[in-house]
């Protein structure tokens, strides 16, 4: 019997009540961004990027450009003092191209075919105003697609991933260890930009999977054998670290007695994070580590059947997680309320209140019971109606979610309440409108 938890056609607490399923793609859809408050963007590994509604599901754009599957995709906005703001997407493939797109008119904007290997990730520097593309060596870009300047070879594995940094700098995990690089431009204008390797850090026992950048303090990194550090930003020294997830104490989890635990059991798949705490996908699992306590304060061992892919925390304290077994999930992580703590009595007098040392004792660990809050993460809403795994979901606040899956579809999620009232609101407006016409005939 699974020891996952299920929940009942009763989700009182589950707005999304209805769906809209978007088609167009061919293949496994393993990306979604966002590009403004309506529009977002899908891709994988057909090669096309779509360009959505959120709010009508309507396809404003079929993008053709790649011949092989999409490796990473972002979102970028420009806006010259001449001209308004421009919404951009850049989208990398296994064909090792890189292209910029118009998300307005749909159209190519650049595209740069030089790479030596594939693109696995790319990063916008806003306030620099320059792309990152991550492979076998970092590259700088200006927005046109202008080679800026490019570090030298650094592993056939290449970087999987980049987080921005204070101070010009950016962390790329390349197998186990992070790089820090610093980034130095020039006044006059492309001219003189560099990228310098300040740092290596080594404190990882295996490939790191995901990284999260939590503030302008604090980056966290994540593992495939399950660890977590935490970083300074500044000066890029571990503030902590937890490496067995699994064998974390909690209060309500039962420890589980296993052999060996199997390295896709615990990796870290995803990583996301609020000033308060960090929200690791490891395994099949659900972690709340807080950063101030530096301890996993919430857990879900088993969230899913499966493999959690991606994780998302909500602003009211929810949280939402995806797996590969085609579910999506709603968690909400809650205190729970704990009874007073009863003194425990060593002996006749102390049965009786006697005896002074034994009863501050108590009271001391009372008060320490009282000031320490007990949390656990409760299932609150199940979205089932993907057929296989999904990827990675966006979150629209009253617009909904947005979900991608491997059965090629992308299902938008609705409030039903709120849908169904619009839809009388728009009826009552065209009755009315219909009532002043015949009044006017």
């Amino acid at each position: 019997k699974s020891s996952v938890q299920t929940i009942g056609e009763e989700q009182i607490q589950n707005p999304y009540t209805e769906l809209l399923v978007l088609k167009g793609h061919q293949d496994i859809v393993r990306f979604l961004v966002q590009i403004d408050d309506f529009r977002f963007a899908s891709a994988g590994d057909d090669g096309i990027i779509f360009l959505w509604n959120a709010q009508t599901g309507e396809k404003l754009h079929e993008l053709h450009g790649h011949t092989h599957k999409i490796t990473a995709i972002a979102p970028f906005s420009s806006s010259d003092v001449a001209e308004e703001k421009t919404n951009l997407i850049i989208t990398a493939s296994a064909d090792r191209t890189v292209i910029v797109w118009d998300c307005t008119s749909g159209r190519q904007v650049q595209k740069v075919s030089c790479f030596q290997s594939t693109v696995k990730c790319l990063t916008v520097l806003q306030r620099l105003n320059v792309w990152l593309s991550g492979g076998s060596d970092l590259c700088v870009w200006n927005q046109k697609l202008d080679l800026l300047c490019k570090t030298s070879h650094l592993t056939d594995a290449g970087i999987s991933a980049l987080v921005e940094l204070p101070k010009n700098c950016v962390a790329a995990a390349v197998g186990k260890e992070l790089i820090i690089f610093r980034l130095s431009a020039s006044n006059n204008g492309y001219e003189g930009w560099n990228i310098l390797e300040v740092k290596r850090l080594v404190d990882h026992q295996d490939n790191i999977s995901s990284l999260v950048s939590v503030n302008d303090l604090t980056f966290v990194t994540g593992s495939h054998i399950g660890e977590l550090i935490v970083w300074d930003s500044l000066d890029w020294t571990k503030q902590a670290s937890e490496c067995n997830f699994w064998d974390s104490v909690h209060p309500d989890v039962q420890p589980e007695i296993k052999l060996s635990q199997s390295p896709h059991e615990t990796s870290v798949q995803h990583l996301t994070s609020d000033e308060e705490c960090v929200f690791a996908a490891v395994g099949k699992g659900i972690y709340v580590y807080n950063l101030q306590m530096k301890r996993v304060i919430a857990c879900q061992r088993t969230a899913h059947d499966s493999s959690v892919l991606h994780i998302e925390k909500l602003p009211n304290r929810q949280l939402i997680s995806c797996s590969e077994d085609g579910s999506v999930r709603i968690w909400e992580l809650r205190e729970k309320q704990q009874l007073p703590a009863e003194p425990v009595p060593t002996g006749f007098f102390n049965m009786w209140g006697f005896g002074r040392t034994n009863k501050q004792a108590n009271q001391a660990a009372k008060k320490m019971q009282e000031n320490t809050p007990v949390y656990f993460l409760e299932l609150v809403g199940d979205l089932i109606g993907h057929s296989s795994a999904v990827q990675m979901f966006l979150y629209f606040g009253e617009l909904g979610l947005a979900t991608c899956s491997a059965d090629h579809l992308i299902i938008l999620w609705k409030d039903g309440e709120r849908e169904s009232s619009l839809r009388s609101l728009t009826l009552f407006k065209k009755l009315a409108q219909n009532g002043d016409l015949q009044l006017k005939l």
